[in-house]
Protein backbone atom coordinates (compact mmCIF):
# COMPACT_ATOMS: atom_id res chain seq x y z
CA UNK A 1 0.00 0.00 0.00
CA UNK A 2 1.55 3.28 -1.05
CA UNK A 3 1.59 6.28 1.20
CA UNK A 4 -0.49 9.21 -0.11
CA UNK A 5 1.41 12.31 -1.12
CA UNK A 6 1.90 14.59 1.90
CA UNK A 7 0.80 17.51 -0.26
CA UNK A 8 -2.61 16.00 -0.99
CA UNK A 9 -5.63 15.47 1.23
CA UNK A 10 -8.60 13.18 1.36
CA UNK A 11 -11.77 14.46 -0.28
CA UNK A 12 -13.47 14.62 3.16
CA UNK A 13 -10.76 16.97 4.43
CA UNK A 14 -11.01 19.16 1.34
CA UNK A 15 -14.81 19.28 1.66
CA UNK A 16 -14.46 20.44 5.28
CA UNK A 17 -12.03 23.16 4.25
CA UNK A 18 -14.45 24.27 1.51
CA UNK A 19 -17.45 24.10 3.92
CA UNK A 20 -19.43 21.75 1.67
CA UNK A 21 -21.22 18.46 2.27
CA UNK A 22 -19.04 15.76 0.69
CA UNK A 23 -21.85 13.47 -0.60
CA UNK A 24 -23.24 16.43 -2.57
CA UNK A 25 -19.97 17.07 -4.42
CA UNK A 26 -19.27 15.65 -7.89
CA UNK A 27 -18.03 12.04 -8.05
CA UNK A 28 -14.66 13.17 -9.40
CA UNK A 29 -14.14 15.31 -6.26
CA UNK A 30 -15.22 12.48 -3.93
CA UNK A 31 -13.04 9.81 -5.50
CA UNK A 32 -9.65 11.53 -5.84
CA UNK A 33 -7.16 13.09 -3.42
CA UNK A 34 -7.02 16.90 -3.68
CA UNK A 35 -3.70 18.68 -3.70
CA UNK A 36 -3.14 21.90 -1.79
CA UNK A 37 -2.82 23.66 -5.12
CA UNK A 38 -6.15 22.31 -6.34
CA UNK A 39 -7.79 23.35 -3.06
CA UNK A 40 -6.34 26.86 -3.38
CA UNK A 41 -7.63 27.05 -6.95
CA UNK A 42 -11.12 25.94 -5.85
CA UNK A 43 -11.11 28.59 -3.12
CA UNK A 44 -9.80 31.35 -5.39
CA UNK A 45 -12.03 30.64 -8.38
CA UNK A 46 -14.84 28.27 -7.39
CA UNK A 47 -16.44 26.27 -10.21
CA UNK A 48 -20.21 26.48 -10.67
CA UNK A 49 -20.89 23.27 -8.73
CA UNK A 50 -19.10 24.72 -5.70
CA UNK A 51 -20.91 28.05 -5.97
CA UNK A 52 -24.24 26.21 -6.19
CA UNK A 53 -23.47 24.00 -3.19
CA UNK A 54 -22.45 26.99 -1.08
CA UNK A 55 -25.59 28.88 -2.04
CA UNK A 56 -28.24 26.14 -2.03
CA UNK A 57 -26.75 23.23 -0.10
CA UNK A 58 -27.12 20.66 1.12
CA UNK A 59 -24.93 22.15 3.84
CA UNK A 60 -22.83 20.23 6.39
CA UNK A 61 -23.96 20.11 10.02
CA UNK A 62 -21.66 22.89 11.19
CA UNK A 63 -23.13 25.35 8.69
CA UNK A 64 -26.70 24.21 9.31
CA UNK A 65 -26.21 24.82 13.03
CA UNK A 66 -24.63 28.23 12.41
CA UNK A 67 -27.41 29.31 10.06
CA UNK A 68 -30.02 28.21 12.62
CA UNK A 69 -28.15 29.89 15.49
CA UNK A 70 -27.78 26.69 17.51
CA UNK A 71 -25.10 24.14 18.37
CA UNK A 72 -24.43 20.94 16.43
CA UNK A 73 -25.63 18.95 19.46
CA UNK A 74 -28.92 20.87 19.30
CA UNK A 75 -29.42 19.60 15.74
CA UNK A 76 -29.31 16.04 17.02
CA UNK A 77 -31.64 16.85 19.90
CA UNK A 78 -34.04 18.40 17.39
CA UNK A 79 -33.91 15.33 15.18
CA UNK A 80 -32.30 17.14 12.26
CA UNK A 81 -30.33 14.93 9.87
CA UNK A 82 -26.81 15.46 8.61
CA UNK A 83 -27.46 18.01 5.89
CA UNK A 84 -30.14 20.52 4.97
CA UNK A 85 -30.59 22.71 1.94
CA UNK A 86 -30.85 26.48 2.24
CA UNK A 87 -34.56 26.15 1.49
CA UNK A 88 -35.04 23.66 4.34
CA UNK A 89 -33.09 25.88 6.73
CA UNK A 90 -35.19 28.91 5.80
CA UNK A 91 -38.38 26.88 6.25
CA UNK A 92 -37.26 25.82 9.73
CA UNK A 93 -36.43 29.41 10.64
CA UNK A 94 -39.82 30.57 9.39
CA UNK A 95 -41.69 27.78 11.19
CA UNK A 96 -39.57 28.25 14.34
CA UNK A 97 -40.72 25.04 16.07
CA UNK A 98 -40.61 25.06 19.89
CA UNK A 99 -37.43 22.95 20.04
CA UNK A 100 -35.63 25.42 17.76
CA UNK A 101 -36.76 28.47 19.73
CA UNK A 102 -35.61 26.83 22.98
CA UNK A 103 -32.25 25.78 21.51
CA UNK A 104 -31.62 29.24 20.01
CA UNK A 105 -32.37 30.89 23.34
CA UNK A 106 -30.07 28.48 25.19
CA UNK A 107 -27.29 28.93 22.65
CA UNK A 108 -27.46 32.71 22.96
CA UNK A 109 -27.18 32.37 26.73
CA UNK A 110 -24.07 30.19 26.32
CA UNK A 111 -22.53 32.79 23.99
CA UNK A 112 -23.29 35.61 26.45
CA UNK A 113 -21.64 33.65 29.24
CA UNK A 114 -18.58 32.96 27.08
CA UNK A 115 -18.25 36.69 26.29
CA UNK A 116 -18.64 37.55 29.99
CA UNK A 117 -15.91 35.10 30.99
CA UNK A 118 -13.60 36.29 28.24
CA UNK A 119 -14.07 39.87 29.39
CA UNK A 120 -13.49 38.87 33.01
CA UNK A 121 -10.27 37.05 32.12
CA UNK A 122 -9.07 40.02 30.06
CA UNK A 123 -9.71 42.37 33.02
CA UNK A 124 -7.86 40.04 35.37
CA UNK A 125 -4.92 39.82 32.97
CA UNK A 126 -4.72 43.63 32.78
CA UNK A 127 -4.93 43.89 36.56
CA UNK A 128 -2.08 41.49 37.22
Amino acid sequence: MSRPNAQSMKPATAAKKLDVYLPATPAEFQENPITRGELAALQADPPQWLKDLRKNGPHPKNLVAAKLGISIAALARGGVGNALTTEQINALLEENPPWLATEREGYQEVLREQRRLKSLHAEQARGN
